[in-house]
């Protein structure tokens, strides 16, 4: 009789045990499928910020003398960027960081950085860390120009292909721990997201 009790109560906490264990991973499925649809939404919310940048810097560069081919002289190339960078900062007097890394898009940023660096034996990584520790630090602004110096800074392509696709017209940069939202023609910092990096 004893031995039925026993087996009937260790049937018993082996079934608590099972459903605990059951319960805490239908919750940790939940979290995790509720911080994907946050990730993908700020995602967008992401591409929508940039696609409104895209039409604001579209209009501003018809209204500059066009550019009549790739062999113009460089001090002309230079006085089109200048321009170009001018009349964006016009555009946006008052850009700041997170106009368009938003906090939902940081978060969203976020996650996809760590789980890109995660392993700290990934080569991606150690490359990356050793590159960006090369480089001298320089302190960028919103609206400020991005120095031509630290330009030629390498963007991890495992990272790269896990962020949002970026239109031509911008880029992604690191610069120490920071991820820098770049106008390619304008050389001008269109927005900062600090600490980006692990």
């Amino acid at each position: 009789m004893r031995a039925k009790v026993r087996v009937r109560y260790r049937g018993f906490v082996l079934l608590v045990a099972f459903s605990l264990a059951a319960g805490v991973l239908a919750g940790q499925d939940a979290a995790r499928t509720k911080e994907q649809t946050d990730d993908a939404a700020a995602l967008k919310e992401f591409t929508g910020r940039v696609d409104e940048y895209l039409k604001l810097r579209k209009t501003i560069e018809k209204q500059l003398p066009a550019m009549k081919s790739k062999e113009e002289l460089p001090e002309m190339i230079a006085a089109h960027q200048q321009a170009l960078a001018r009349k964006i900062r016009e555009a946006r007097p008052h850009a700041r960081p997170g106009d368009i890394f938003t906090r939902s898009t940081r978060e969203a940023f976020r996650h996809v950085i760590h789980s890109v660096f995660q392993d700290p034996q990934n080569a991606t990584t150690r490359a990356t860390l050793r590159q960006r520790d090369t480089v001298k630090e320089v302190r960028l602004q919103v609206n400020g120009i991005y120095p031509d110096a630290v330009a030629e800074t390498t963007f991890p392509s495992t990272l790269l292909q896990k962020l949002p696709t970026l239109p031509d017209e911008l880029a992604y940069r690191i610069m120490g721990r920071d991820l820098v939202l770049v106008d390619s023609k304008a050389n001008l910092v269109v927005d900062l997201f600090h600490e980006a990096l692990p």
